[in-house]
């Protein structure tokens, strides 16, 4: 059996359970909640490689990162996201984004599992809900996004986070690109699929791009659309990269996570 616990303003939720221990009925009862809130966790979670594997599974095929090797050979769906204390950069991921939207099928969700992190209330990861800001966007400007895609880089704004790890453990590849409608339908609800980390530009061409752009930046990440999410060792995060963007923030000190995204 499980709980769920909703956070203020329903964005993300607590789950109650043992991720090792679950039914169908239990995981019918999860994707309705990260559907509903856009990002769930899950506190005390030992998990090994194999047992986070199978159940990440649950929510569909498992993507390779591009940008970083997997954590071993046995198991190359799992990217090793790290911060060091010897780090001058910025931390990875930070700054409001959405992953790999720059590939042209994007991750439908992101899992994280927390290995090692610093004091709790340091390190957070905040989210935003795409679908609250979606709902109160002007009329005019929902209908001008209805009409336009964005393209997008893995070498914009936010590839500068990534530096660090990348020279360690990257991959030697070539920028890659993509277009995308920047409104998204997720069971009969529209939001916002804009990500400030990769944008290139807005495409067709149209009068007023820049304007469009600030404002549209400024509005995704208000703050009454937030949630800063606190983690603890051995911790699990699910997100809905379609509804929610994310970013890491700022902190220095040691903090290693398991990441695995979903097609």
């Amino acid at each position: 059996m499980i709980k769920v616990i909703p956070n203020k303003k329903n964005i993300g939720a607590e789950i109650v359970c043992d991720l090792r221990k679950l039914s169908k009925q239990d995981l019918t009862r999860l994707k309705s909640a990260l559907y509903k809130y856009g990002v769930i966790f899950f506190k005390n979670q030992n998990l090994t490689s194999s047992i986070y594997l199978k159940f990440a599974k649950n929510f569909g095929k498992l993507a390779n990162y591009p940008r970083l090797k997997g954590l071993s050979k046995k198991y190359p769906q799992i990217t090793v996201v790290q911060r060091k204390k010897t780090d001058k950069g910025p931390s990875f991921g930070e700054q409001f984004h959405t992953d790999s939207i720059y590939t042209k099928k994007p991750p439908r969700f992101t899992m994280l599992l927390s290995k090692l992190v610093p004091k709790k209330g340091i390190a957070n990861t905040e989210f935003c809900s795409q679908y609250l800001a979606y709902k109160q966007l002007p009329l005019n400007i929902k209908n001008k996004l209805k009409k336009i895609k964005a393209s997008y880089s893995s070498e914009g704004p936010i590839s500068i986070t990534t530096k660090e790890r990348v020279k360690e453990k990257g991959k030697k590849i070539k920028e890659l690109k993509s277009t995308h409608k920047v409104l998204k339908k997720i069971n009969e609800n529209y939001a916002i699929y804009c990500s400030p980390g990769h944008f290139i530009d807005f495409k067709p061409n149209f009068k007023n791009k820049s304007k469009l752009k600030k404002f549209l930046f400024s509005h995704q990440i208000k703050k009454k659309f937030q949630y800063s999410m606190p983690w603890e060792k051995n911790q699990l995060a699910i997100w809905d990269n379609r509804s929610m963007l994310h970013q890491a923030t700022p902190f220095k000190g040691n903090r290693l996570m398991h990441r695995i995204t979903i097609h």
